[in-house]
């Protein structure tokens, strides 16, 4: 990390002023570097220099590649360590909580209401994860899993997991969800063919499996709207107001 600068330096002066700034006009006015600056501390002694902060964020591609990587990855980034990893991981999961709702057992409707549900769990994830949404007759969310979890590109799932927890739920209806690291939340054949598992499986237990919602960073696309999501009474094709 180099010498620590004496206190009241130029480069302390630069950490003060941006704490001054985010207290007087908010963070929205504070740069990626200056925010990180304010989180992890500059100036006296062991404290990170702003320099080093630019550095940082422009080695590991910007403030979202910073964030996307593991606790390992980031305790090994210069200038980091376990502690200041700890408190960008710490930050990180405190914006996502933050954009939850508030709503203990929310009633979810829509597809667009499952995402933005979802949305602040698996933003800025570098592995697939796999969710089960389990819902009542009316359509009340009354748990939420993360049953798997992968790699970047692939997340196996075992359907034993998945219905586990729904019957422990006493749910009548799913939602089965799961991100792609790449941004693109276009379905692949995979997937595609594990609903259509998870649906019949469904059918045995009499549980209703209602979408497959795939999340990237452009959107999100939704199997039953796309017409993708197999009906296994063969009844026709399914909408979510069937369900709800």
């Amino acid at each position: 990390m180099g010498e620590a600068l004496p206190r009241g330096s130029a480069m302390e002066a630069c950490g003060d002023d941006a704490r001054e700034r985010l207290l007087r006009v908010g963070g929205a006015a504070l740069t990626d570097a200056e925010l990180v600056t304010v989180l992890l501390g500059t100036g006296g002694r062991g404290g990170l220099q702003r320099a080093q902060v630019e550095r940082l964020l422009a080695g590991g591609g910007g403030l979202r590649a910073l964030l996307e990587q593991d606790s390992h990855e980031l305790c090994q980034q210069p200038g980091l360590g376990p502690t200041r990893a700890a408190q960008v991981l710490a930050a990180l999961e405190l914006g996502r909580r933050v954009q939850r709702t508030a709503e203990r057992r929310p009633r979810l409707r829509t597809p667009a209401e499952i995402d933005a549900y979802l949305r602040p769990l698996l933003s800025a994830l570098r592995r697939e994860v796999f969710h089960v949404l389990c819902f009542n007759a009316r359509n009340v969310l009354v748990r939420d899993a993360r049953v798997a979890e992968g790699t970047v590109n692939a997340c196996p799932v075992d359907p034993r997991e998945v219905f586990a927890v729904a019957l422990a739920a006493r749910a009548t209806a799913l939602v089965l969800a799961h991100n792609h690291p790449s941004g693109d939340p276009e379905p692949s054949a995979l997937d595609v063919a594990l609903t259509s598992q998870l649906v019949e499986g469904g059918r045995l237990l009499g549980i209703r499996v209602l979408d497959h919602l795939v999340v990237g960073d452009t959107g999100y696309v939704s199997l039953l709207e796309r017409g993708l999501m197999p009906v296994a009474d063969g009844g026709g094709r399914r909408t979510w107001s069937d369900g709800c």
